[in-house]
Parts: structure tokens; sequence; C-alpha cells
């Protein structure tokens, strides 16, 4: 009788095994489970009865004002639709299409919200356009009847967010015209078709898969908008949200019902915006071009009149970009006496707003002089600047890895397994059908108490483990996107060098480690970067979260001229500002150089690149042992 022996199990479905177990923990602990709980509060609530009403939310967003958050949310996401989109195609075409002058420096202006923006972004504008702002000022010097806060409510809001929104446009529509066919627009020139024809019939069809795509995203965010609504005070729903989930029922009627069911509508117009734009994509809207294609060239705007008023326009949007990023500069460098009176004093440049600490005397209503040693402060001296940027960075860091990491391993078994994986990937997308607000808001309620089990019955928003919360937070929101980009780069793996691997006897783990990770190891580190960059600045989970523990750097620059100068404290807070968002636009440009500039070079310009640096290297080496041998006779 042959004896029984266990079946052994190998170590690579044992990974398997285990990974599956993390990720339906993942999928239904931290996406599934708090959204459903915000979905069922919403008809759970009771009336003044004490009796549970399934209906007295939805009865008092019809009966109150709550339908004017949506409203104003909508009202906004439709407005940008269209300003955003005529700035943002008319400065790509200004740069990439026609032939304008100064095209280069036009570019970098333009480009200048992908190194800062959010919070930092609207304080930027803040600073010129407030009721106390420098360009303000000089318009209510010039013109005595103006009125001086008229940078407000939605006027700011939609003025701010559409030059804040054009980076998209940037990035990808700005890809797309460059890849266009330059014999087809050639050949409509042939035909006698004006500049301005062929951008109408030739250019413009092809750019509309991606014109649409950017249209959906700006409506999202509009519809999301949360820094700009909250700074520049206007009614929309993302702080509305927020507001009513730091209430209570002593306060107003069940507030966290209400801010649930606002989260939800965000979440109805997402997936419904998302779902058309699928619809969309499957269509197939593409342009038939030649085999071999022509690099486009620039078109010469042949009318004379056109083409200054093209020039004028050009910049003048320049002036726009450029003018918060330029007044910010200088700014931080000034003294705090300078920028309360916002005017440039060149004979008081300081560093003080960066590093250091000086003393502040100031003249009490009793006419006593008092000093409050160390009220004037800089980034990197000031104790609630520096909290909130070590919290900002070690949290974002994490999470940007913890993303990376969850996707990689997803993605190889995406590709291993076809059929499988699909429902892997599905639960990986499942975070960019809900908006942030929604996901970070069911976290904040689900998590605030001690019945939930599988995180061993800890309160996850109780002093220190808001951090946590927020780490979660990060990583499940930037889930998708990482998806989208690291899918892309297994597609240049080589099934062949895989099947080498396996022939000379390499396990699947040694095989992902040696021959796979390697090669997608620079999109990967692309995607920590660009995780890294949109949250180390990030505000809208961070008011959500907003604790004594969670406090992060958009959130201290946010508050940091609440009570500049109050009882000579915190002096130079608006020194501070725009110090902190001069360090945010270094960090910013550093990593987009590193993903667009290093990382974005094949290995033909790397190797080409080493060799210049060789060579640079063998020079100045040469000239020195040069220098110091001496000559012979």
């Amino acid at each position: 009788m042959k004896s029984l022996t266990a079946k052994k199990i190998e170590p690579q479905t044992l990974l398997i095994i285990l990974g599956g177990l993390f990720f339906a923990y993942l999928f239904f602990g931290f996406m599934l489970m708090p959204c459903l709980n915000t979905l069922t509060s919403i008809f759970t609530v009771k009336n003044a009865d004490g009796t549970i009403d399934p209906f007295a939310v939805i009865k008092f967003f019809l009966a109150g004002t709550m339908g004017n958050f949506v409203w104003n949310s909508l009202k906004l996401a439709i407005c940008l639709v269209i300003t955003v989109n005529v700035v943002g195609i008319s400065i790509v075409l200004l740069t990439e299409y026609f032939d304008i002058k100064g095209a280069k420096i036009l570019r970098m202006g333009y480009m200048t919200t992908l190194i800062y923006s959010g919070v930092a972004l609207v304080t930027g504008y803040m600073f010129l356009y407030d009721n106390d702002g420098i360009i303000t000022t000089l318009l209510v010097n010039a013109f005595p009847d103006m009125n001086p806060n008229w940078f407000s409510g939605f006027n700011a809001v939609l003025f701010t967010m559409t030059f804040a929104c054009t980076s998209n446009h940037m990035l990808f529509l700005r890809n797309a015209i460059r890849g266009i066919d330059y014999n087809t627009v050639e050949a409509a020139r042939n035909m006698g078709a004006n500049p301005f024809k062929v951008l109408w019939k030739i250019v413009l069809p092809t750019l509309l898969p991606t014109l649409f795509s950017l249209t959906i995203m700006t409506f999202i965010t509009g519809l999301c908008a949360m820094s700009a609504p909250t700074l520049l005070g206007y009614d929309s729903i993302n702080p509305e949200i927020v507001r009513l989930a730091g209430s209570s029922t002593a306060d107003e009627s069940f507030p966290q019902a209400r801010a649930a069911l606002l989260s939800i509508i965000l979440a109805t117009f997402t997936i419904v915006l998302l779902t058309v734009l699928s619809a969309y994509e499957r269509k197939g809207h593409y342009l038939s071009v030649s085999k071999t294609k022509a690099k486009l060239q620039k078109q010469k705007i042949n009318n004379p009149v056109a083409n200054v008023l093209a020039h004028i326009y050009a910049y003048v949007l320049f002036i726009i970009y450029m003018t918060p990023v330029v007044m910010i500069l200088i700014f931080s460098f000034q003294t705090y006496s300078a920028i309360r009176l916002k005017t440039i004093d060149f004979s008081g440049w300081t560093f003080v707003n960066f590093f250091g600490k000086e003393d502040y005397s100031y003249l009490t209503s009793r006419g006593v002089y008092k000093i409050r040693e160390g009220s004037i402060s800089g980034v990197f001296s000031n104790d609630a600047t520096l909290g909130g940027i070590k919290i900002s960075f070690i949290l974002s860091a994490i999470a940007a890895v913890l993303a990376a990491i969850i996707v990689v391993v997803a993605c190889s078994y995406i590709f291993k397994h076809k059929k499988k994986g699909m429902v892997l990937e599905y639960s990986l997308l499942f975070p960019w059908l809900l908006p942030t607000i929604l996901i970070c808001y069911s976290y904040r309620t689900y998590f605030n108490s001690q019945e939930v089990w599988y995180v061993f019955g800890q309160n996850l928003y109780y002093g220190p483990n808001v951090r946590v919360l927020m780490i979660l937070a990060y990583t499940v929101v930037k889930l998708p996107f990482s998806l989208r980009m690291i899918k892309a780069a297994f597609y240049a793996i080589d099934d062949e060098l895989e099947d080498a691997a396996k022939n000379l006897g390499a396990s699947p783990i040694i095989t992902f480690l040696k021959v796979k990770l390697p090669i997608i190891m620079p999109s990967v580190l692309a995607v920590i970067a660009l995780n890294f960059n949109a949250l180390f600045t990030e505000y809208d989970m961070s008011a959500t979260f907003a604790s004594t523990y969670g406090t992060t750097y958009a959130m201290v620059i946010q508050s940091m001229c609440l009570e500049e100068g109050l009882y000579g404290y915190n002096v130079n807070a608006s020194g501070r500002r725009c110090a902190s968002t001069v360090f945010i636009m270094i960090i910013s440009g550093i990593v987009l150089y590193l993903v667009y500039g290093v990382g974005a070079r094949d290995l033909a310009e790397r190797l080409e690149h080493k060799k210049k640096r060789k060579e640079v290297f063998d020079k100045l080496f040469h000239r020195k042992t040069a220098d110091k041998v001496p000559a012979t006779k």
C-alpha cells in the first residue's frame, strides 16, 4: 500500500494565495466597506420624533439650501470647461502650431502651473489680487471708486482655476499636436487653404479625442474643487462636505448624513462622466495618416493684423502666468515690513523668510514697547512650518512607494493571468470612480470608532493613528494612476526574455527581480516621483483629516496668515508663505526634471549624455594633470 504524502505547495503558489488575500483585504476593507457605510448612513438618520426616516436627508436637501452648493459646483464646472479649453488650446497653438516669436520663453511661462498648484497657487494669486494685494492696491490707488474686495467668490475662483487647470493641456494636448502628420497639413495648404482653415478642418478634428478627455478632466476638477473655493469664499460642494464633517448634531441637523449625501452626488456625477468618456473612447476616433509621418512645422500667420494680435494675446497670457511667480520669488526675499506694505525695498533683501529667526518689537496700546523673541522666523526655523514639511514628506513618500509596490505586483499577476487579472485590475481602478473627498470622508467616519474588527479595533482617526489613515487614503487614491502608468511599462517587456530566463533555470521570482524589474524601474521611479509631487502639496484630503497630529504642509500654508501679527506673534507669515511657495516650486521642478527630463530619455540619449560628460571630465582632468606636470626640456 502506497503511503500518502502531503502535496508540497510551491513558493510561487503560496505567494499568489497570500497576495490574493491581501488584495481582497485591501479592496473590501479600505475601498468597498467605508463607501457602503457612507451610502447607508444617508438612510438611517432619525427625524425629530426619534424614529428612523430613510428620506429625511433627501427632504432636507430638497427643502433647504443644500441644492445651492450642487448648483454652484455645476456652474463652476461648466464655466471652467469653456474658459480652460479656450486658454489651454490657445497656449498650445501659440507655442506648438503657430510661428510666434519667443515661443520657448512663452512655453516656460505657461508651464509654471506644473511646479506649483493647489493651495500654493491660490495663495500666490491672493498675494496679487486680494483686497490688500499688490495689483489690487495699485488699481485702487489709480481708481479710488474701485471695490478692493473684487477678488472673491465665483469670479475669483473661475479666474484662478482657469489658469491653474491648463497644465493638463500643456502635457497631453501638446504631445497630441506634436504627433500630427505634417503631410496632411501640407496637402491642405497646397490646395489653397489658409492656416486658420487648416487648423479648423484638419488639426482640431485630429485632437478631438484628447480634447474630449481634457474636457471631462476639467469638468470633474471644477466639480470637486476644494482649495480655491475654500480660500476665495465660494460655496461649493467639497468645502461644505469638510465643514459638515467637522460639525455635530448639536450645531445643526444630521450634518454627517448631509455630508454623505453630497459625497454620493459627487460620486454619481463622476461615474456618469467616466462612463461617457469610456463609451466615447471605444468608438475609436482616429485619423488616417500616411505611412511615413513628417514632423509638424510651425505655421506662419500671413495676415499682419492677425499676427500682431496673436503676439499681443500670447504675451498678455504670459504676463498673467508669470506675474505671481515673479512676485512671490521677489517678496520671499523681502522684509516683513516691505511685504506688509506691498512695496519692494531694493535695499532690504533678506533670507529670514527661509532661514533663521529675528526678534520683533512693537508698541502696545499703553505706549509700552514689547519684544517677541523669534517672532520673525523662516520656513526652516519655524516649528509649525517645519513640522508640516516633515509630516507631508514622510506620509507622501510612504504612500507613493506603497502604491507603486502594490501596482507592480498586481501588474505582474495581470500579465500572467489575463482573465483572472481583469478582476484585480478593475478593483484597483475602483477609486477612480469616486471623488477623493468621498473616499476621505468615508475613512474619517467609518474608522472613527473601535468597532472595525479588521483593523484590530483601533480608532484610526484618533490621535497619532490619523497618520496611518492618511497614508491609507493617499495610497488608495493613487492606485488607479499608478496602474495606468506602470501597466504601460509592462508592455515594453519582451516575452522572449522571460522564456530565456526560464530555460536557464531561473524561478519566476528571480526572473521578475532580475529581468522584469530592471526594465520597468524607470517608469516605476517616475510614478513614485509624480505621486510624491502631487501628495506633498495635497490639500483636499488634508482638510478632511485635519487634526493636531495630521497637520500637513498645505494646511500650514493655508492657515499661515490667519493670525499674522496678532499680539506680536507670527509677524512675517506672508513672507514665509512666499518662501514656502518657492520651496514647493523647487521641489516640484526637480521632480519634473527627473521624470520628464532625465527619465524621458531613451537608452541612446542616455549613452550620448554619458559620453559627453566623460569627454568634459577627461578634458578637465587632462588640463589639470598637464598643469601639474613640469615641462621637459
